[in-house]
């Protein structure tokens, strides 16, 4: 099966050395790619379809990695998928009108320090990646990382907490249509805590949540007393730099960036240093900080799974110039007291 335009879509004269410049040779890169990441299509004209968008992806990723940047792009589970579809399954930030009833209680960085770098995977304060799939829900996956980092801090084992607890039973969050990890805070406080994923298992990969049952047992000592906001939610008035430092330094910080683009897409390894904007669409983990390459950086949980980013985590610049840090990072960022 041919698409004798597809040179129309990767360019006739790519200047990446060893560029993939015929249909034959993207097919071939389709058909490894489909088998590696299982993926089947329908019907030719799905195939089609997909088949185009994978070449557009696939040139834009070549393009960027011949320009010698301080971070690499590759092809993911995502390179059969538009920009635009991606944002729409795998974001799925929400940050509300300020609700005066909800308790805030602001970090003071007056009384913290920070060392040069911090690295909570090291410690054993963070579960293995997640994979949120279909589902808007990355607002529940960045909650119970923050959970869990607290609990690892306080009691010293590393439970791996319920994202299907609030996907499906926080009615004040939308489940897969997004959310606020402010407001599954809360939730959980108000609940008496959250079960394990195990009693609770992920069961919203294909974008619709199941309803909500009770048939399991919170966690021992996992309901939260209140939660601190790093920076002002949902006004979005950014911390410092500093300030986000010191609050990482004490323990994993749940936070929101805007993800809406390829650098997030594709990304593979190293520092991105590249434009973001600030509006917040996706929820993450902030769970260290360093220096790599002379190049500054936060270390950030996501929830795609490990064959997204390098390992499913992302570098992002640090001490960038732009207010409220690269993609926002310094905006809504806080953490559950236990």
């Amino acid at each position: 099966m041919k698409l004798t335009s597809l040179a129309l879509l990767i360019g006739a004269a790519s200047a990446a050395p060893g560029a993939l410049r015929t249909t034959e040779d993207i097919e071939t890169k389709f058909s490894t790619w489909m088998h590696e990441f299982d993926q089947e299509f329908s019907d030719a004209t799905e195939y089609l379809s997909r088949l185009g968008v994978f070449a557009a992806n696939l040139k834009k990723i070549e393009a960027h990695n011949s320009a010698n940047k301080t971070w690499s792009m590759e092809l993911n589970q995502f390179a059969h998928l538009t920009e635009e579809e991606f944002v729409s399954a795998y974001t799925g930030l929400k940050v509300p009108e300020i609700d005066a009833s909800v308790p805030r209680t602001a970090f003071v960085a007056s009384s913290a320090a920070a060392d040069d770098s911090a690295d909570w995977t090291t410690k054993g304060a963070v579960t293995a990646v997640k994979n949120q799939e279909s589902c808007g829900s990355c607002w529940a996956f960045s909650t119970t990382g923050g959970l869990e980092g607290a609990y690892f801090n306080k009691y010293g084992t590393l439970p791996s907490f319920s994202e299907q607890q609030l996907v499906s039973c926080d009615t004040v969050d939308s489940g897969c249509n997004g959310g606020l990890m402010d407001n599954a805070f809360d939730w959980i406080k108000k609940n008496g805590g959250i079960c394990a994923e195990a009693d609770y298992p992920y069961a919203s990969g294909s974008g619709t949540a199941p309803k909500c049952t009770s048939t399991c047992t919170v966690v021992e000592n996992s309901a939260p007393t209140g939660y601190t906001d790093v920076s002002t939610v949902p006004q979005q008035t950014p911390c410092s730099e500093d300030t986000m430092m010191k609050a990482v330094a004490q323990q994993p910080i749940s936070v929101a960036i805007e993800a809406d683009q390829s650098s997030f897409q594709f990304y593979s390894t190293g520092v991105m240093t590249g434009a973001c904007g600030v509006s917040l669409d996706h929820g993450v983990l902030v769970v260290g900080y360093g220096t790599d390459s002379g190049s500054d950086y936060w270390k950030i949980k996501n929830s795609w799974g490990e064959t997204w980013g390098d390992a499913g985590y992302i570098k992002i610049a640090r001490g960038v110039s732009q207010k409220g840090g690269q993609c926002g990072v310094l905006l809504a960022a806080s953490y559950p007291n236990l």
